[in-house]
């Protein structure tokens, strides 16, 4: 039973599939048909797809058949009929008229109808492509009668097919564009573009060629691209700047019978630096008074060029020459002219007139132009300096002038002038602003200008004056001219410069000829303390030294130099220089200071190592140890030597002391032995022979004169009776004698007695007191007599022994032992 209910629905579904309407034919116009043909098994009950004449007997199996094609339509129809745009045929439709056709979708019934009996579609107005290219419909075929679908509805599509009826044009238009001037051919403009509203997939209607109707020679567009470039080169922009070009673009690929459109370009030539700047004339004039001010504008000039903004910027340069300092020039940004501008003060008298060159030159070149030539010009201007009725100038700005205090009434201390440069030349008087000096402590003379003193001054009370002379012109006493007057009174100088500080001056021993060994300054108590002026130099009385100088370095300083080389200690180990110091105040003042020199040991930098006189004794080079060894032996020597001379010393008072019984008797041998009756050349004997036959100025031969010492009048008897008191005064005389030698010495007198009691003549009993005598003046004859100095020096110390000498009673003789 389950198995024949299956079997039953099974069938049932079968036969409703085979159930479907005849295949539906579309027929375009003009068009072939063709057919796609799908078979498809007829229902077992042998029900037709047409719904007419089923058959009774088994299943009969029933071809489809299918026609599709694309409809067209022109665009754009004008005909008074419908246009016919293609059928629809079904091939169930038997032409018994049983079937309808039906249309829907996009325009059905508006724009598009159908013969319900025929399937013709019409359409019922004209259709433009760029509005709707195409239109979507659905198409069924359905029975007559009972309006059953007879197929499936089947969609299909009308396109409306294109036709040239839009000319192509350019949205954008229309265009403006720029090209450099002097730009090669084949430059870039701008790019065009026209746009064509036609299908471009069918023929030929959207195909869009440019050409250019008006702008030849000068441009050139790619049919193709629609790209315009220059087509003549060095088009110029000062000839012409503006270019309209008229563009044509055509469809049809430009054929006869094609659309065309135009647009209009407007292209513009900008503008490079390809013009040099260039004077309209080659001179310019102009004129300046000579009592404007600096920054006074003189004049203006300009270069022109044609070009056009910043390549049109110039810069004007004065060309160094015959005055040109005196001006200078600038730039009006507005407009480029060349602004002439005073810039030192000029002046009529000085210069009546100036020409110098002005240079014009681009601010921007161009590389590309340089062959074009030099982009800048000259033009020369000359300027004329007017004359002005101008003050009286003064020679300087200001006056100083000095003057000391106290100063007679009357006197000059210096003088201005002013003169009037003007072409008239007139004459100047001068006054003193009484403003200025209330107290009329100076006068001017009106005509030459002098200022002299009217009161006495007083640094104490007013150290400077401050007044002002004016100077005023004969001619134009309104023309006037003021200048500064200062007066510094100044201090008489009293007192004289001495030395700044006490030098402690030295010479090496090695010294060179020439060699600065000090320098020297001065000082001075009087005011100003700062700005004096010293001068240094030897005394010119007296003999040249000729072992130091002076010289003067003109900073108020001087140096000590050396006139010789190769100074030595032993020698002389001191010396003074005299210097004398002037200043330069009023009255002059100057003095005389001494320098002392010392002899010093130096190393080889010139450095002071010693100036002791015994340092040169002493071996270069040893230890500590071994200089205070040697000293200590030195220290012994000298112990040793003086107990061995007071010991000598000891003996000889005792043997003085043994002979007080006879003194007369008694003669003192010394170990000295002298020059005996042959030595003549000691003393004169002929003076005692004739005490008239003296001299004067008479110097002993033996011993070296004492430099300035003056010989002493010898005292001379006229009464030979009196012996004693002439020889008493001659021991006197020998006894105080500087100059006596350091040795025994025996004056002979020879003068008869008369068997007088012969007294004692000991030079101890002939002075009335005992005289001490001073023997440091042997100390400046040399190192050859430092021991004779040592001994008279000891001598000194101790008080030397005299002995006494008995005379005999016929012969007067006296010997005088030193």
């Amino acid at each position: 039973m389950l198995k024949r209910t299956c079997l039953l629905v099974f069938l049932c579904c079968f036969f409703l599939q085979q159930s479907s309407s005849a295949p539906l034919h579309t027929i375009p116009p003009a068009q072939p048909q063709s057919r796609a043909v799908r078979d498809w098994p007829h229902s077992p009950a042998g029900m037709s797809t047409t719904g007419r004449g089923a058959g009774s007997g088994g299943f009969q199996r029933v071809k489809r058949g299918w026609v599709w094609n694309q409809f067209f339509v022109l665009e754009e129809y004008m005909g008074s009929d419908p246009q016919y745009v293609g059928k629809l045929h079904t091939d169930l439709d038997k032409g018994d008229s049983a079937v309808k056709y039906t249309l829907s979708g996009e325009g059905a019934g508006t724009i598009f109808t159908i013969d319900q009996t025929t399937g013709d579609i019409h359409a019922l107005r004209s259709l433009d492509r760029e509005e709707k290219p195409y239109y979507t419909l659905r198409a069924q075929a359905v029975d007559i009668d009972t309006n059953r679908p007879l197929e499936p509805e089947s969609e299909f599509v009308i396109k409306v097919q294109d036709i040239n009826d839009n000319e192509p044009k350019f949205l954008e238009g229309p265009y403006t564009a720029s090209v450099p001037e002097m730009s090669p051919v084949g430059t870039y403009v701008t790019k065009v573009t026209a746009s064509d509203a036609d299908d471009p997939t069918y023929g030929n209607s959207a195909r869009v060629v440019y050409s250019i109707l008006h702008g030849q020679p000068y441009f050139s567009v790619d049919p193709k691209t629609g790209v315009i470039r220059t087509a003549l080169p060095n088009m110029d922009r000062e000839v012409k700047e503006l270019y309209q070009v008229l563009i044509q673009a055509k469809d049809m690929g430009g054929q006869l019978g094609g659309l065309a459109g135009t647009t209009t370009i407007n292209i513009t030539l900008s503008d490079v630096n390809d013009n040099p700047p260039r004077f309209a004339k080659s001179i310019f004039h102009f004129r300046v008074s000579e009592s404007n001010n600096v920054g006074t504008v003189v004049g203006t000039i300009k270069a022109h060029d044609l070009d056009i903004g910043k390549n049109a910027e110039i810069d004007y340069n004065i060309i160094p020459g015959d005055g040109g300092a005196m001006f200078d020039i600038t730039t009006n940004e507005h407009n480029q002219e060349g602004i002439i501008v005073l810039r030192q003060p000029v002046d009529y008298e000085t210069k009546k007139a100036y020409t110098f060159k002005v240079e014009a030159s681009n601010a921007h070149l161009d590389p590309r132009f340089h062959s074009y030539g030099p982009f800048k010009d000259m033009a020369t201007v000359k300027i004329t300096i007017m004359d002005e009725d101008e003050p009286p100038v003064f020679t300087k700005p200001s006056y100083m002038m000095d003057v000391y205090e106290d100063t007679p009434l009357g006197i000059i201390i210096g003088a201005v002038t002013a003169q009037d440069l003007d072409a008239g030349s007139s004459p100047v008087r001068y006054s003193i602003d009484w403003k200025s000096d209330l107290d009329s402590f100076f006068e001017i003379d009106p005509v030459k200008g002098t200022i002299s003193t009217n009161e006495l001054l007083d640094r104490e009370s007013i150290a400077q004056h401050n007044i002002t002379v004016v100077a005023t012109k004969v001619k134009n006493p309104v023309q006037t001219s003021r200048v500064a007057v200062t007066v510094h009174v100044l201090d008489i100088n009293e007192f004289p410069p001495e030395f700044a500080i006490p030098y402690e001056t030295f010479v090496c021993e090695g010294a060179k000829l020439g060699q600065v060994i000090q320098v020297i300054s001065a000082k001075d108590q009087d005011l100003p303390m700062s700005g004096q002026k010293f001068s240094f130099r030897s005394p010119q009385e007296g003999m040249k030294n000729k072992n130091f100088t002076i010289k003067d370095f003109g900073n108020n300083t001087a140096g000590v130099v050396t006139l010789r080389s190769s100074f030595q200690r032993r020698y002389q180990e001191i010396y003074r220089l005299p210097v004398v110091i002037e200043d330069g105040g009023y009255p002059p003042q100057s003095s005389t200071g001494t320098l002392t020199i010392r002899v010093c040991g130096c190393d080889s930098k010139g450095s002071l190592l010693t100036c002791s006189a015994e340092a040169i004794f002493l071996p270069v080079g040893l230890s500590t140890g071994a200089l205070i060894a040697i000293l200590l032996c030195i220290v012994i020597l000298l112990v040793i030597v003086v107990l061995y001379v007071g010991v000598r010393r000891q003996k000889k008072k005792e043997t003085l002391m043994t002979s007080k019984e006879d003194i007369r008797d008694n003669v003192i041998h010394y170990d000295d032995e002298g020059g005996g009756e042959e030595d003549t050349h000691a003393f004169d004997l002929g003076t005692l022979r004739n005490p008239k036959a003296i001299k004067e100025n008479l110097f002993r031969r033996d011993v070296k004169p004492e430099a300035g010492s003056t010989s002493r009048p010898p005292i001379t008897s006229q009464d030979s009776t009196d012996i004693q008191s002439f020889i008493s005064h001659r021991l006197q005389e020998h006894d105080s004698d500087t100059s006596a030698p350091p040795y025994d010495s025996l004056a002979t007198y020879a003068y008869e007695g008369e068997g007088s009691v012969v007294e004692s003549l000991s030079s101890i009993e002939s002075l009335n007191g005992e005289t001490e005598e001073d023997f440091d003046y042997l100390n400046e004859w040399g190192p050859r007599f430092k021991t004779l100095a040592g001994i008279f020096g000891e001598r000194s110390e101790s008080h030397t022994d005299i002995t006494s000498l008995t005379a005999a009673p016929t012969t007067n003789t006296i010997e005088d032992r030193h």
